[in-house]
This record gives structure tokens, sequence and C-alpha cells, in this order.
């Protein structure tokens, strides 16, 4: 393919993405391909000879959109959405274009100055202290790894990177059961290892770390002769929405000295709105915060913001300048490849511009309140019917909830039933949910938060719900 003929391609790519989101509402949300099919569809060798971007367009629809889950279909209620807003999608068609790699300032002026300015913006959104500062990252899963290393690293005096963890004092760091399996892996990585990652009970409605078992569990490995190195809290978890009392856990945390980090993937997107902001109360006493704009604010995956109280920490930990990658002549610049794990970026803040601008924060705002009010009003609608059971309660646009007939129900195997259930609904192809566990019961998640989502999309769930779940009791 040549130049010359990208602007007719380009057109026709246009308007198949204008057609596709415009009615991918009209799709069964889940793929219907069975596992291999895709693989199979697909030649074992490579094309020797060039072939012509009209037999490459038709392949892609007839073989790879069957096989496609669409994340933006309306009634896409599992999991966390990845949302792609129209504005979006233009700037990741922009920076696909100029592809720049952004690892330095000099490599990307621009893009390192427009990281900087967004993340500021979007500190400000939030309502963050000035003194915090930001870096976009790929994923939370990438900023929690940055924080886990830096919480050894402040840990071990900054020796942790020369001298490595052999015949130290064993690390400890403290979460809740509750945190995403991300925090696991980030202790794998860095090397401080799973049997030293410290469970501290839940309690309460928020399903969040009980601060007094927080506080016991730390001086019992003082006491012990381990080395607690940092505190990871959870606003928003992904099973339940499980939320943290930010404010005491963080207040223990400064007791012992410890660094703390942030996990709010996807609810901390909802603190733009004021009313939302007492689910993390003293969250400006945290050392590292993180969210994804790309979860709920109609921003392009990937796209994590993760913000720092003093970045000199994260530098410290990560920093690495050989003569190749230093800038000569150039003072007060930031270079955010010593603020991530990867030294190659991608110019993420483009989007993050795109977005902000094309809906402001207020219209931003409006489409998650709408999600949050949508989905309690389905929950209350469901709650009212005699054979659901509410297991958990709303946080923001997130519930759990089971089936439970009320006739003869000692002839069902409730986890059975459940399951059954839930793999109905999605090879039902309406809408699609997912499933998790609440102290071992298997419960149905319900989350609103797809950009385009109506509330007619949402009180379709109803019907789809409660249809499906009595055709398995007829």
């Amino acid at each position: 393919m040549k130049w010359d003929e990208f602007a007719g391609w380009g057109k026709k790519v246009a308007d198949w993405t204008q057609d596709y989101h415009q009615n991918v509402g009209d799709k069964p949300v889940r793929a219907r391909t069975e596992p291999g099919d895709v693989l199979n569809a697909l030649p074992a060798t490579p094309p020797e000879n060039a072939q012509p971007m009209e037999d490459i367009f038709r392949d892609f629809e007839q073989i790879v959109m069957p096989g496609i889950t669409h994340w933006q279909h309306p009634r896409f209620f599992a999991y966390f959405n990845a949302n792609a807003s129209a504005p979006s999608v233009l700037a990741e068609f922009l920076t696909s274009a100029i592809a720049p790699q952004c690892m330095l300032w000099q490599t990307s002026p621009a893009a390192t100055e427009m990281e900087t300015r967004m993340m500021d913006w979007l500190r400000q959104a939030l309502d963050l202290p000035e003194g915090f500062a930001g870096v976009i990252q790929d994923s939370a899963s990438s900023a929690t790894l940055t924080a886990v290393l830096t919480m050894r690293e402040k840990a071990l005096d900054w020796q942790g990177n020369q001298q490595g963890l052999f015949g130290k004092k064993p690390l400890r760091v403290y979460c809740s059961s509750e945190v995403h399996t991300s925090i696991d892996r980030a202790i794998w990585v860095a090397g401080i290892g799973q049997d030293n990652l410290v469970r501290v009970p839940i309690k309460g409605d928020w399903r969040g770390m009980d601060p007094e078992a927080l506080d016991n569990a730390i001086q019992s490995d003082l006491d012990s002769g381990f080395h607690p190195a940092g505190v990871i809290l959870c606003v928003g978890g992904t099973g339940t929405g499980a939320t943290d009392p930010v404010d005491r856990c963080l207040e223990i945390a400064q007791k012992h000295g410890l660094y703390t980090h942030v996990d709010a993937a996807w609810a901390g997107s909802a603190m733009i709105c004021p009313e939302y902001r007492h689910y993390w109360p003293g969250i400006d006493q945290a050392d590292s915060i993180v969210f994804n704009p790309h979860k709920w604010l109609g921003v392009q995956f990937d796209c994590c913001a993760h913000f720092l109280k003093n970045p000199d920490d994260l530098v410290q930990t990560l920093a690495i300048s050989p003569e190749y990658l230093k800038t000569h002549g150039k003072d007060g610049i930031i270079n955010y490849s010593e603020w991530t794990v990867a030294l190659g970026r991608r110019f993420r803040a483009l989007k993050l511009w795109f977005v902000i601008r094309a809906y402001g924060l207020e219209g931003l705002r409006d489409r998650l309140r709408n999600h949050v009010n949508w989905s309690r009003d389905l929950h209350d609608r469901l709650a009212a019917e005699p054979d659901f059971e509410i297991v958990t309660p709303p946080m923001w646009s997130l519930w759990t909830f089971r089936f439970v007939p009320t006739e003869n129900p000692h002839l069902y195997n409730l986890e059975d039933l459940n399951l059954r259930l839930v793999n109905a609904i999605n090879d039902d192809g309406r809408i699609y949910l997912t499933q998790t566990r609440v102290g071992g019961t298997f419960v149905i998640r319900f989350q609103a938060g797809q950009f385009e989502t109506t509330e007619e999309d949402v009180k379709m769930a109803f019907d789809v719900i409660t249809e499906i779940a009595r055709s398995l009791t007829d």
C-alpha cells in the first residue's frame, strides 16, 4: 500500500468506525465464536507477496469481527468498561499517524509537556493538592508495580536495586483481601514474595480494611523481626467495589512510617464529582494514587493516571541515564521514562486533551452520575423482586446479586443455578455480566460504565435478568 492510497482507505475505515459505534448495540455483546475458530481461519504461513487492501479489509470483517467481544456495546455491564469515545479515537488516529516515541523530552517535547499539563488538569479535577505530580502509565498494574518498587527501595534505604534482597529482613506489604490480583503480581516482580503480602481482615458494608487489624498486623511483624515496607489501599475493588477507610488506614501507615499506595483504578474517575469524594477521605495524605481514565472517562485504552506526592522517590527508584539518553544543554526538563518501568512511551496525553476539551468536566460528570443513578435504580427494582437477593450494596454503579427462588428452594443448588443464570444471560447476547465470590458465595456482578449507555439500556438488563432467571425454574 502506498501513501497516495491512504486517504481513500482512511475514509473507508472512518465510515466503518462511525457505523460500528452507531450500530454496535444491535449485535450480541459477547463473541460467539468457539475456541480455535479465528485461529483456524487464519493461514498457517505468512504470504510471500503483497495482497490487496480490499482482501485484507474483507478478511478483517469476516474473520476478526466475529471473534470480537464488543466492549463499546451500550449493554456491556461486565468487568469495567474500556471506553473509546469519538474524540479519543480521533486522537489515537493522530498519535498513530505521527508515531512519536516519547521516552524523553527531546524525543517529543510536545508529548512531555502536554503530559505534564494534562496530569495537572486531572489533579485539579480530582481536587488533589497542588503538591501532587502525575505521570501517565499504561495500566494500573504498572503503576502499582512502580509503587511497590518505591516502597521496597525506601524501606531498604535505597539499597535494594544495588544489593538485592538476599540476606535482608523479609519486607512486608499490607492490603485487604479485596485488592486486585495485580497487587500480588507486583509483589512477585518486586522480589518481596507472596508470603510477605499480609492480608488484613475487612469489615463493614464497604468491605474495607479494618484499621485496628492493620495496626496490629504491622506491630506483630515488627515484634517478629519482619521489616514493614508499605500499605496498599483499595478504593472501588473489582469484585464488589470494596473500599478501605482511607483516612484511618493512612493514619496507621504514617504512624509506622510506611509508604502508601491507593488503587482506585475504576472508581477514581468518579472523584471528578465532588459528591463521591467521601469514599476516599484523607486522600491527600497518600504517597501514590492511581486511576484509569480509560475505564470510565471515555479515554481510549490504554491510559492510566498515576499521582505522586513526592515524585523524587519514584525517580530515585527507577531512573537510569546512560549517555545516549541524556539531554544536554537543557535544565528543568522532565523525562517521563524515569517515572515508568518501560523506557519507550506512547503519546497518551493527546487523547486526554481531546476528551476533556470535547466534553468538559461537567459533561463527563453528567455521564458518571447517570451511570450511578441508573444502576441504583436497577438495584432497587431487582431488590423488590422476591426471588432475587442483593448480596453487596451499590458502590458507585457496582453491586452484586444472586437468584434465590422462593418456591421449592431446596430443589436447587444455588451456586449451580446462578452459574447457569450468568452463562445463559451471556449466551443470550442482549447484555453481558460477570461473576465473583463474596465470602465464598457465588454471586453475579452488575456495573454500568459504557460511555454511550442509556437509561433504556440499563432498564433492559432488568427484563433480561428476570426473564432468563425464571426460565431456569419453569
